[in-house]
């Protein structure tokens, strides 16, 4: 195994879980896949399944639990009985589970429509057990928390994730957004579920375009402008060689040749391109750090072994998967509907897919990874599928762990002037947007410590959400305004019920510390509005486990908007200040301690830092 990365010690650790439920939890039976410590919907569910199937034997409590799903608004549980497909009519089985239903401590209701039974849950015990259980698992270590919501699906796996991936010499165009905060998000999702995760920046640091800037930088390079900022000159650079390069052949000709002797190891060609790499990856670091992304390695084309892609190409041939077109070698894969994919140019030098190919390999020997995720455009999705089916047909078995998480394309995305830009045009004037917003209340405005940095944190929120609130899949528009608007479903609303509820404690003195939620009050939450609350924060745990496996971080946002929006609803009814009844005040400070908490878990999982003040 290799050795854990740097920077992987400052991830919050899963602790075992320090909550148990009730005693009478022994009564229900065990089900493979569920953990009531972590879920406290899992304990209603497996409820449900054993009343199914204590009512009709030919049901395995297993099975029954298989169809317990979400009801729809008014109906905690729903089961489809004709799902079953049980002998008898949809009728007769219903009322053999409404007469041997007795309502206990889980369930409360049961009702018989059509084909469909609704389930209602006990709302005492719904109460106390969710948030008991929030409380116990968001308690503090140090300044990391581990979530309420996290699970051990991964324990004691690896991933690897390859995301972001911009080109040294192209600027961090927005089109490289995407991918950088759904890279982001799969990160903190695995780490959340126990794997242990390692993330890359496979760089574009390599191919005939550095042939293109190194023999024209004698010509346009500035030592000067290049340490100020190595990226936007380089492209400069780049943009004019290439001009020269469409009025003369010979300067492509002259590129060509000295990207050959960069390949072949001549130190004079690589040495400029080694200081270009490092100022380049300098630059990028304060880009991420901005969007609050990290990587454990920053990796590139330029670092894929020559022996290993020629070992590869010589496999490939003596398998007699490769065909020469002039000079060019192509893999034939149009068996698999794939077509043909070239692996070597025809001067000899290599290709993307060749060093993809290799990368991979060398990955997989130093990391001995349990799985490894591309998160790479659709645009990609062919030379994605290529590359894995050619490293399967090698013969490699790990290679059917990899995985291509794929995504849209955003559309619009430029100035308020119209113009287009960089992402740290976009992120400067979505804070200095934001901050404007923010003056237009002076007496709150007063109230922020540092509002430069809030700003900042609120315009990347807007950013953000706006992206990841859209299907991954769905190319989407970006709308300046949408982004900043305090209103309807955006970034900086889902701050702004974040911070209100930060407040709360604050605006409480008298009622804090709270005492554990076992020792509150809970059944005194017995208004529509707070019992929609709790159950939307048992419903977080199937969230995060919904999200592992489609690996779309629109289910989240779309989850943190559920539950910000029934926050909402609830201020005006389930009031704290100025309740005269301490027991009720308390247990509804802690529902909203608790909803702080989980909407805060829902924010850091995409990558967002939750506010305290705005």
């Amino acid at each position: 195994m290799a050795s854990t990365p740097a920077g992987s010690a400052n991830q919050p650790k899963l602790a075992p879980s320090p909550f148990s439920l009730p005693a009478d939890l022994s009564k229900l039976p065990d089900v493979p896949g569920t953990d009531p410590t972590r879920c406290v919907l899992d304990a209603f569910r497996i409820a449900i399944a054993k009343v199914l199937a204590d009512a009709l034997p030919a049901l395995t409590v297993e099975k029954a639990y298989e169809g317990v799903d979400y009801g729809k608004k008014g109906e905690d549980f729903t089961v489809a009985l004709p799902r079953f497909r049980l002998p008898g009519k949809v009728d007769e089985l219903a009322k053999k589970v409404l007469e041997k239903f007795q309502p206990d401590e889980w369930i409360e209701t049961v009702v018989h429509s059509k084909a469909f039974l609704h389930f209602q849950c006990r709302t005492t015990t719904l109460n106390c057990l969710v948030l008991d259980q929030i409380h116990a698992l968001t308690y503090d270590t140090e300044s990391k928390k581990p979530e309420y919501g996290a699970n051990s699906l991964g324990e004691g796996k690896r991933v690897l994730i390859e995301y972001s991936s911009p080109n040294i010499a192209k600027s961090f165009h927005v089109g490289h957004l995407r991918g950088t905060i759904i890279g982001a998000f799969l990160s903190n999702l695995y780490r959340a579920c126990g794997w242990e995760v390692i993330t890359l920046n496979y760089l574009g640091d390599w191919g005939t375009q550095f042939g293109l800037i190194a023999s024209g930088f004698e010509k346009y390079g500035s030592q000067e402008k290049l340490e100020e900022n190595a990226i936007q000159h380089l492209l400069e650079i780049y943009v004019k060689v290439s001009a020269d390069a469409e009025k003369d052949p010979s300067v492509r000709e002259e590129a060509a040749a000295w990207f050959k002797r960069m390949e072949d190891g001549d130190d004079e060609a690589l040495k400029n391109w080694r200081v270009w790499r490092e100022l380049s990856i300098r630059k990028y670091e304060e880009e991420y750090a901005r969007l609050n992304v990290h990587f454990d390695v920053y990796t590139g084309e330029s670092m894929v072994g020559a022996k290993t892609m020629e070992d590869a190409v010589k496999k490939l041939q003596e398998m007699g998967m490769i065909e020469e077109d002039n000079g060019a070698l192509r893999v034939n894969l149009e068996a698999y509907k794939l077509g043909k994919a070239v692996i070597r140019k025809r001067d000899g030098t290599s290709i993307y897919l060749t060093r993809d190919i290799g990368a991979a390999i060398e990955r997989y020997e130093e990391y001995k990874f349990d799985k490894m995720i591309y998160v790479i455009a659709s645009q990609q999705d062919l030379h994605l599928q290529q590359f894995f089916k050619i490293l399967q047909l090698m013969g490699h078995q790990w290679a059917h762990n990899l995985e291509h998480v794929n995504y849209g394309l955003v559309l619009g995305m430029s100035t308020r002037k119209g113009t287009v830009v960089f992402l740290d045009q976009i992120i400067r004037e979505a804070a200095s947007m934001m901050h404007e917003q923010m003056r237009k209340n002076e007496e709150k405005y007063k109230a922020i410590e540092d509002p430069e940095y809030t700003s900042l944190e609120v315009g990347i929120t807007g950013v953000k959400i706006q992206d990841m609130a859209a299907k991954r899949i769905n190319n989407y528009t970006f709308n300046w305004d949408r982004m900043l608007s305090f209103e309807g479903d955006t970034g900086p609303y889902l701050q702004y019920a974040h911070v209100r509820l930060a407040s709360m404690e604050r605006k409480n003195p008298d009622l804090v510390p709270l005492p554990a939620p076992s020792q509150l009050r809970t059944d005194l939450l017995v208004e529509g509005q707070a019992r929609d609350i709790v159950f939307l924060l048992g419903s977080w745990p199937d969230v995060v486990k919904n999200a592992l496996k489609t690996h779309e971080p629109s289910n989240v946002v779309t989850f943190a908007f559920r539950l910000s929006h029934a926050i909402s609803s609830a201020w005006e009814t389930v009031i704290v200040k100025g309740e005269m009844d301490k027991d009720k005040a308390r247990a509804r400070l802690a529902l909203y301690v608790a909803a702080r908490d989980v909407l805060g878990a829902a924010l850091r999982l995409l990558s967002i830092t939750p506010l305290e003040r705005m």
